[in-house]
């Protein structure tokens, strides 16, 4: 039987209105109080996740900007990578960024180039919102992820401009269909996982994980129990055809499939 259980948030553990409703919230604390572990890992800024693990009530691990962040349940700072600021400065530039939404999360901040009201309502959990500013102008220093949202099919020709350029000293990624995330080579959910299971003596084997993006792959793979939503990216169920697939997040698949696996009435 699983003793941690790993969750992505949009479209895996967070409802339609990327919000966390009473029942997965009861399930989890249930289920904590019976001794199991939990670690969200996300695409999110840690700030952000920080409020939405307070909504949930547990005491979780927060893997943040897809792996670029690890905190503990108290806060504190387990594991960071950055960008190289050189490679940050120049994805801040038009050459890149014309054409999309532009942001960049830091460790205090998460910088917008201009008002995105869809954006601004994914986050009524905890709050935590963008500040614009001149992003190409950052000096690069301190940059945990790039993002760019923009129509799927103009990010694709973006996603294969960058990897042109720059091959593999990037980690490049779709958290969503329209949000493509761009941070340091060595980054993942999945490496992320690593260090955290480490940090609590748990094998992988013993990991419980679910997901439903391209984002989600690595960590997906490493899991000893990987999950796939009903709802999942079809690329990354592709990529996992073995992956036992459950309910969509919109039918709070996760709390029943952990109710079902922990005989929770």
């Amino acid at each position: 039987m699983p003793k941690v259980i790993a969750s992505d948030l949009d479209g895996t553990l967070l409802d339609a209105n990327h919000a966390v409703d009473a029942y997965t919230a009861e399930t989890l604390q249930t289920l904590e109080a019976q001794g199991l572990r939990f670690i969200i890992a996300t695409g999110r800024h840690y700030l952000d996740v920080r409020g939405i693990r307070e909504v949930l009530g547990i005491r979780a691990y927060l893997i943040t900007s897809n792996g670029a962040r690890v905190h503990d349940p108290d806060n504190q700072l387990v594991h960071a990578e950055n960008l190289e600021p050189e490679f940050a400065r120049a994805l801040c530039q038009p050459e890149f960024a014309a054409g999309t939404r532009l942001n960049i999360y830091t460790d205090d901040d998460w910088l917008i180039d201009a008002e995105d009201e869809w954006l601004a309502g994914l986050h009524q959990d905890s709050g935590f919102t963008y500040q614009v500013s001149d992003v190409a102008g950052h000096s690069g220093e301190g940059v945990a992820k790039v993002l760019y949202i923009a129509d799927h099919e103009y990010l694709l020709g973006l996603e294969e401009r960058i990897r042109e350029r720059f091959g593999d000293e990037l980690y490049i990624t779709f958290s969503m269909p329209d949000c493509l995330e761009v941070m340091a080579p060595t980054v993942s959910k999945g490496h992320a996982l690593t260090v955290v299971l480490g940090e609590l003596g748990i094998a992988a084997d013993d990991c419980v994980a679910f997901g439903d993006g391209l984002n989600d792959l690595e960590m997906l793979q490493t899991a000893g129990h990987p999950r796939l939503m009903g709802n999942a990216n079809a690329k990354l169920v592709a990529q996992l055809p073995d992956v036992l697939q459950i309910g969509a997040n919109t039918e709070e698949g996760v709390a029943r499939h952990l109710r079902a696996l922990f005989d929770l009435k």
